[in-house]
């Protein structure tokens, strides 16, 4: 008998298993990595800082209330949401560019919202431009917004100036770009002083230290009206798939659908990029596994990204607040180093299938 038999049928019938329930996998793991992420912390959480939290009316809260409270909750909630906003973007970019290997990045969003924030962090801060002390709270993701979005205005009108209709017009306008924005931030570094340079290179590798409760709740509603929305894209994107040809015989607009895409791509990610810095490849991977899963129908693709992202961003959060407790990791380190060896994997596959 062929011991390999019962190892092949076993690893079929997980994988079967799998693809019929992955919301449910992936909710449960997300459960169980929020309880480890509640219990972990340079403060201990306890159940009497949760009874303290519960029967607490108007006083405020203390010790390992507070911190539970205002802080640790606040930080995961955020960073399921970011991860989930990312995984999202990158669930629509690859839809877009029909490629498993694309990233939001190529879009250059990420790096119009940095290149933003650079200026911002180096130019703005030595000029005196009377803004009151509590709206400078608001001045650095607000700037990295208005890149991100000024990017995607950009992109568009050139792509369609110099390569009308063609995605692929459309992903090397993004990369000349992402150049451009690159050579702005490098040039911010050369004229950062040493604080300068320390806040631009913490902010340009991610960190969700930011959380509080209003972020939560905006980004939360924020994403509800992004789902709403992509869902009503969902068949033109099925559509998509086919080829640009296909899609526009079957009655696409490819041009409309293209610019709601790349709007769609820069609210998410400016917004994610704006609040919490530069987090590379969770769009890129998130998408890609529940690929793999459930296949390409973005019916299912798009709300189940969300969940990885989720999922994956606060496990690198996790760990990069915890490591080296009292101090602080940014999470981008954790997220590259969980990206990368993933990318290489897929680059392998990819040849080995075309080989």
């Amino acid at each position: 008998m062929n011991k390999a038999l019962p190892v092949a049928v076993a690893t079929t019938s997980i994988h079967g298993w799998m693809k019929r329930h992955p919301a449910a996998i992936l909710i449960t793991a997300i459960i169980l990595s929020v309880w480890v992420a509640i219990q972990t912390g340079a403060v201990p959480a306890s159940l009497d800082d949760w009874k303290i939290i519960l029967s607490s009316r108007d006083q405020p809260l203390t010790g390992g209330a507070y911190v539970l409270w205002n802080l640790r909750l606040p930080r995961i909630l955020l960073a399921l949401l970011i991860g989930a906003a990312l995984g999202l973007s990158g669930a629509l970019t690859q839809g877009l560019f029909r490629n498993p290997l694309a990233d939001p990045g190529l879009l250059g969003v990420s790096s119009g919202a940095a290149c933003m924030a650079a200026l911002t962090i180096v130019i703005l801060a030595e000029t005196d431009l009377g803004i009151p002390f509590a709206w400078r709270y608001w001045l650095l993701p607000v700037s990295a917004f208005a890149g991100a979005i000024g990017i995607c205005l950009i992109l568009d009108y050139v792509a369609r100036w110099i390569t009308a209709n063609s995605i692929t017009g459309l992903l090397l306008t993004g990369i000349a770009l992402n150049a451009i924005a690159a050579a702005f931030i490098g040039l911010c570094t050369y004229l950062a002083n040493d604080e300068q340079l320390r806040n631009l290179t913490f902010w340009t590798m991610g960190s969700m230290a930011g959380a509080n409760w209003l972020l939560v709740i905006t980004l939360a509603l924020f994403l509800l009206i992004a789902l709403w929305r992509v869902m009503h894209l969902i068949q033109s994107m099925n559509a998509l798939a086919l080829g640009e040809a296909t899609a526009a015989h079957v009655g696409i607009d490819v041009r409309h659908l293209r610019t709601h895409i790349i709007i769609l791509v820069a609210l998410l990610n400016g917004f994610a990029v704006a609040w919490c810095g530069m987090i590379g490849f969770i769009g890129l991977v998130a998408p890609h596994i529940i690929r793999t899963i459930v296949g390409p129908d973005q019916r299912y693709v798009a709300p189940l990204s969300m969940l990885a992202g989720g999922l994956l961003l606060l496990l690198a959060d996790t760990a990069a607040r915890t490591i080296v407790i009292p101090a602080e990791i940014p999470v981008g380190i954790f997220t590259a180093l969980l990206g990368a060896p993933f990318f290489l994997m897929l680059l392998t596959t990819t040849r080995h299938k075309g080989s």
